[in-house]
């Protein structure tokens, strides 16, 4: 039976809009994602097809292969990369945490190269997983002008229950300077007030990092 003889309320769309996607099977999923099918292929036949070595093999092809399968053009190819794409990055994000200062700079060691200032933040649920990290603003070879409400626009669109905060030294030494402490503090007591807390406030060097929260310098690893 194609999936236009199928019942309305028992199509994949609708008992997804009534019970939620879980009762949902994987072939019901992506027909949702897919939308339609081709002539005398129904798009769960089509979903089974594109599901048989499961979702990771999938995950695993790319964008111009996707595109040589009949019944998949730009539109679908297109939706279907960013929801995978999507669930990869809520995999990651999910088993990322921040616990102390280690832990973001892990997350942050690539800021070490940057020939210019970033400034980024860390978003984090209320048990310290990684929801997000986004780099809010760019500057120069010694500063970044940062802005306290797109700092935490950020943050509540994303629902943070907290963040770090971080920006890079290109220079290499990490050491605060007095516009790096008052930015601290500024952030700090609007994090106080949005009820979103800044739990550091690390600077990246070349060798060394520098978390304001604890005031001591981390080799890099």
């Amino acid at each position: 039976m194609g999936l236009m003889e199928t019942p309305k309320d028992e199509r994949p769309r609708e008992r997804l809009l009534k019970h939620g996607p879980s009762v949902l099977s994987d072939a019901e999923l992506l027909a949702v994602l897919l939308g339609t099918g081709t002539l005398g292929q129904s798009v769960l036949d089509l979903s089974r097809a594109l599901l048989k070595e499961g979702w990771v093999g999938l995950s695993r092809r790319t964008p111009a292969e996707l595109l040589s399968v009949r019944g998949l053009g730009a539109a679908k190819v297109a939706t279907l990369a960013a929801a995978l794409e999507i669930g990869y990055r809520v995999e990651q994000g999910q088993q990322l945490r921040v616990q102390n200062p280690h832990d973001a700079i892990r997350l942050l060691a690539d800021m070490r190269d940057r020939d210019q200032e970033e400034f980024r933040v860390i978003l984090l649920n209320t048990k310290g997983f990684v929801l997000g990290i986004e780099t809010l603003f760019r500057g120069g070879l010694d500063r970044v002008e940062v802005f306290p409400r797109e700092v935490f626009r950020s943050a509540v669109a994303r629902s943070a229950a907290s963040i770090v905060v971080a920006h890079n030294h290109p220079s290499g030494d990490p050491q605060p300077s007095r516009q790096d402490r008052e930015l601290t503090r500024l952030l700090e007591s609007a994090g106080e007030l949005m009820g979103i807390p800044v739990l550091d406030h690390v600077i990246v060097g070349r060798s060394r990092h520098m978390s304001l929260h604890l005031g001591e310098l981390t080799e890099l690893s």
